[in-house]
């Protein structure tokens, strides 16, 4: 299975707590911290929804 690199860019302060708790349960705490996940549906979606506060590599 093919991982994604997910790098937090901008910060999630002051955002909708819907997006906040997305940023979380990503695994994501700090700006320019980077996490490696497993590709499947449901973190492509949660990338989707804030994908304006992401950069991602496959």
């Amino acid at each position: 299975m093919s991982t994604l690199k997910i790098k937090l860019v901008k910060s999630p302060i002051g955002k909708i707590p819907v997006h906040r708790k997305t940023i979380k349960a990503l695994g994501l705490n700090k700006l320019g911290q980077v996490v490696e996940k497993n590709d499947t549906p449901q973190i492509r979606g949660m990338i989707k929804q804030v994908e304006y506060m992401l950069e991602v590599e496959e």
